[in-house]
């Protein structure tokens, strides 16, 4: 059951991730905390499209959402894209694998 849980979370990050809005709102948040309204800002779409972005994120684990009277600020997960990072660890230690067998390949060739 645990490996199904980590790759439905994984599969929320990487649905998340999959939008260039949404990656560029997490990108912003990364850099430090803003509001809602600070983040729209900069965007033609709706208020309404950018709290739809946002919610993706906060379902993913990705950024949080405090609530300050009307305000709602919006900061990074500390360890969101951790189950990303875990899993592309497996692949980096075959490609690195590889590649050292390659370049052994090749130092042995004449």
């Amino acid at each position: 059951m645990a490996k199904r849980a980590s790759a439905d979370r994984l599969d929320e990050i990487l649905h998340a991730l999959s939008d260039p809005t949404r990656r560029e709102l997490l990108m912003t948040v990364v850099r430090r905390p803003r509001t809602v309204t600070e983040l729209a800002r900069p965007y033609p779409t709706s208020l309404n499209a950018i709290s739809k972005h946002l919610k993706v994120l906060e379902g993913a684990r990705l950024i949080r959402r405090r609530r300050v009277g009307t305000r709602h600020h919006i900061s990074a997960e500390e360890n969101g894209l951790a189950p990303l990072d875990q899993w592309m660890a497996a692949y980096r230690k075959g490609w690195a694998s590889a590649l050292d067998s390659l370049e052994r390949f090749l130092e042995d060739r004449p």
